[in-house]
């Protein structure tokens, strides 16, 4: 039986010339390349051609990292950020917002296939989601190299002593964690993240999914971000707003802007799911 875990992991990994590299960049980068190569694998697979893979890399890796900064900045500071733009651009100073990448990924796919492959913008994302579920599982472990997006206190064995947050040492009165252990929801997403990937690749190699448009999209965007809105709950205030937020809506930003892809991924699933019955009744 676990203890609870004193987590005193340095975020630094080296430094090069006097720049720090942090385990988080590193992890980041890591999930950006393993997204990469297994997508790069599913076009192989259906012998689609190379260079409309070259191009999907740098749409949507641009679409990535231009939105998780903008959605950062815009949906979780938007009156500071917007009053000093230029810090926008600093990316190094922290702050991607998972919500944003996912936005700024669906436009770059859309760019992608209005001017590449010339096919539907779900086409291009049935297959992006499955790299990106795995990528998103090693962000998570960056955020949990980085003692933060953690949970509340929890009596649970693997609960995690995050000393090296200054939060984790404040009162919980004022918003803190009281020096207690955690839960670890970094790993508790990342889990649910590995397990999404599993399902849509089993389903892309080992079913037909990926000719019922949208199927394996939907079924991804409901796993993760459906497994985003309930954890939330359980996760320690990230931004000051939203304690007056939680207190009179019952939710966090996190959990509204989970809710459009919810909903989106149940249309998906719904709409992949009756067209192969209406296909069904039109043959009988």
């Amino acid at each position: 039986m676990l203890s609870f875990i004193t987590w005193n992991v340095d975020p630094e990994a080296f430094a090069i010339f006097g720049r720090e590299i942090r385990w988080y960049g590193i992890l980041w980068a890591t999930g950006v390349l393993c997204t990469t190569m297994v997508v790069q694998r599913m076009y192989k697979s259906e012998k689609l051609p190379e260079k409309w893979f070259d191009s999907l890399f740098i749409y949507v890796l641009t679409g990535l990292i231009i939105g998780a900064r903008l959605g950062h900045c815009l949906f979780y500071d938007p009156a500071y950020y917007l009053s000093n733009p230029l810090k926008m651009l600093m990316v190094w100073e922290g702050g991607l917002s998972s919500h944003g990448g996912a936005i700024g990924m669906t436009i770059g796919i859309w760019l992608y296939s209005k001017r590449v492959s010339k096919k539907s913008i779900i086409w291009g994302l049935d297959r992006l989601i499955v790299g990106v579920a795995i990528g998103a599982a090693f962000i998570r472990m960056g955020n949990l190299m980085n003692s933060e997006i953690y949970g509340g206190p929890t009596t649970m064995p693997w609960g995690f002593n995050f000393v090296r947050d200054t939060h984790w040492h404040y009162p919980i009165a004022n918003g803190g964690s009281g020096e207690l252990p955690c839960h670890p929801t970094q790993i508790y997403e990342a889990l649910i993240y590995l397990s999404i990937f599993a399902l849509s690749l089993y389903l892309f190699y080992k079913t037909d999914a990926k000719n019922k448009q949208g199927l394996i999209l939907g079924i991804s965007l409901i796993g993760i971000f459906l497994s985003r809105f309930f954890i939330e709950f359980i996760k320690n205030i990230q931004e000051p707003f939203e304690v007056n937020m939680i207190a009179t809506y019952g939710i966090n930003m996190g959990q509204l802007l989970s809710i459009p892809f919810v909903i989106w991924g149940i249309w998906l699933v719904w709409n992949a799911l009756r067209k192969k019955e209406t296909i069904k009744q039109n043959r009988k």
